[in-house]
């Protein structure tokens, strides 16, 4: 498909030698969804939607700094693509807070929860069952 069918808002490839990007990995970033190309010869592409997406991370080496890269980690609730990682992208932290933003907007429009089990530190209990108490043993 052509960037103009899919509605592409950011594109870029993965950045080898020199931050230049000499590689067969394509990132498209569309309203609702993220797509991964890789490959010459056989070219598989993974398509995420972005209301699956739980969790956004930046990371950036020293080497990747120094040619004004970084990657993002994404943790999604899809199977083929549990972990995913955006490699050496240049501006990846202006990215990120794109895709972060692209990512609440759809959770908002698909009317997705995320539901995070939490311990309550006033009570004193991590996981709030009956285990944590002591048995008497006489």
């Amino acid at each position: 498909m052509e960037k103009l069918e899919r509605n592409i808002i950011w594109h870029d490839r993965k950045r080898t030698f020199l931050g230049l990007p000499w590689s067969f990995t394509v990132y498209d970033l569309s309203e609702d969804r993220l797509f991964v190309k890789t490959g010459f010869f056989t070219i598989n592409e993974e398509e995420i939607r972005l209301y699956r997406v739980l969790d956004v991370q930046y990371k950036a080496t020293l080497g990747q700094r120094i040619f004004g890269l970084g990657s993002i980690f994404l943790t999604t609730s899809d199977h083929s693509a549990h972990n995913l990682e955006i490699k050496s992208v240049k501006k990846a932290k202006s990215v990120k807070e794109m895709l972060s933003a692209r990512i609440e907007e759809q959770r908002d429009k698909k009317r997705v929860v995320n539901r995070e089990m939490m311990a309550d530190p006033c009570l004193g209990d991590d996981d709030h069952d009956d285990f944590d108490e002591e048995v008497d043993q006489n």
